[in-house]
């Protein structure tokens, strides 16, 4: 039986070790997966201490270090959210299996029967700060995929995320497949990832997830293929027919529930015939909550308590308790807004008039686009996903919330009986 991964190899040998890992992978049946999915979720919950002295290290590290409270609340691990997080690797185990799945096929005249189906990448690279859980999501739903992942998580979570990955290895192992379908490079540090996106050849596809200047890092010094998971300006515009309770209700929890996250709302739009009877409800009950407002010339004449807005404000991805609030002159220029402050993540409207939720839903260019709904429904778990490997805000392959089928490329399947072309 494979034994756990010791940290001791090259950078060059560890990512030879996830392709041999990856061969293996890419055969074993779902039945196999699954008992692994489980033992990953067994291994979380039970060595819940073992994770969260880790944690609590980083934590204490990240203080010392002055991250930022949002990056801290991302950081921070503890037997809830373990919990959750073994829960959604459980979930992951129940999803149906897209190795293998047929994606169109036909028979063609000269009897040659072709079939497209979906089969894993190989080899998956992901860059992400400060954030352990993904090192869970993303491990989970590469096994399920059929992929080896290879985890470059940050200096701010080392401890936690090495304590996460010896787990996930030791329950690999304990059902028969290799502890190198999931390593960390951790240990090389910056220069880890840097050789991360020059490994073309050895890594298949390579997935940022973080701020967006790390997003922007890798889209542009990768020679690696990128899915590219975006930073979270997000949009909610209250339409002049905005029931007011709805109004209250999605705005805040689009803000306050976890505003940490990338769905979290950074910029509210209000419709200047619905300014006055929204407003001071809306955002007297953010203020309750401890959000700043920083409110245009507008919204400052309706809500008092509000700070000025700046050019800076719209397009600021703040991750805490602030938001930007503008008044707009009509559906059309909060469109125009959305248009050119946006990240192309998550956008929302509220409205009870069917003709401008069509238009918004029409022409609103955004990963995901809402009516009636809180931003904070973007994420996998929520979509069914069990878990998430990002938010996709490009429009190649894989957009929106990433589950297992965008870990798998497809390739076509010939099955002749002697046919040549003339």
């Amino acid at each position: 039986m494979t034994e756990t991964v010791v940290a001791t190899r090259s950078f060059t040998e560890k990512l030879d070790a996830a392709r041999t890992a990856s061969r293996v992978l890419a055969t074993t049946n779902a039945a196999l997966k699954n008992r692994a999915l489980e033992a990953i979720a067994a291994a979380i919950v039970e060595s819940a201490d073992r994770i969260i002295t880790a944690n609590d290290l980083d934590l204490v590290n990240g203080r010392d270090n002055g991250l930022t409270i949002g990056l801290l609340d991302r950081l921070r691990l503890d037997r809830s959210r373990l919990g959750g997080l073994a829960e959604a690797v459980r979930l992951v185990a129940t999803l149906v299996d897209p190795v293998g799945a047929n994606v169109r096929g036909q028979t063609l005249p000269n009897g040659l029967r072709l079939s497209e189906v979906r089969v894993p990448f190989g080899v998956v690279g992901v860059i992400y700060e400060a954030r352990p859980n993904v090192t869970v999501d993303i491990a989970s739903l590469a096994l399920k995929s059929g992929n080896a992942v290879v985890l470059r998580g940050g200096s701010a979570a080392e401890n936690t995320n090495r304590a996460l990955v010896a787990i996930i290895q030791e329950a690999l192992v304990s059902v028969g497949l290799p502890a190198d379908a999931v390593q960390t490079i951790d240990e090389f540090g910056r220069d880890g990832a840097r050789q991360l996106m020059q490994a073309r050849g050895q890594i298949d596809v390579l997935i940022p997830r973080g701020s967006a200047d790390l997003i922007n890092t890798v889209v542009t010094e990768s020679k690696v293929p990128v899915i590219e998971t975006g930073a979270g300006i997000v949009h909610v515009f209250l339409d002049s027919s905005a029931d007011e309770a709805w109004a209250i209700d999605i705005v805040h929890n689009s803000k306050v529930q976890r505003p940490s996250v990338c769905n979290a709302l950074e910029t509210l739009l209000v419709h200047e015939a619905a300014a006055e009877r929204l407003l001071p409800s809306v955002l007297g009950a953010l203020r309750a909550s401890g959000v700043t407002i920083h409110g245009d010339d507008r919204t400052r004449q309706i809500f008092a308590d509000a700070v000025p807005a700046t050019e800076e404000d719209w397009t600021t991805e703040y991750m805490s308790l602030d938001l930007a609030v503008r008044v707009v002159g009509s559906l059309d220029e909060a469109i125009d807004h959305i248009r050119r402050y946006s990240t192309h993540h998550t956008e929302s409207i509220v409205t009870n008039d069917l003709g401008n939720a069509e238009r918004f839903l029409a022409e609103v260019d955004s990963a995901v686009v809402m009516v009636n709904s809180s931003t904070r429904f973007t994420d996998g778990g929520e979509f069914g996903f069990g878990a998430e490997v990002g938010i996709s805000t490009q429009k190649l392959h894989a957009r929106g919330p990433m589950g297992l089928s965008e870990l798998t490329s497809t390739k076509w399947i010939v099955r002749g009986a002697g046919q040549v072309r003339k």
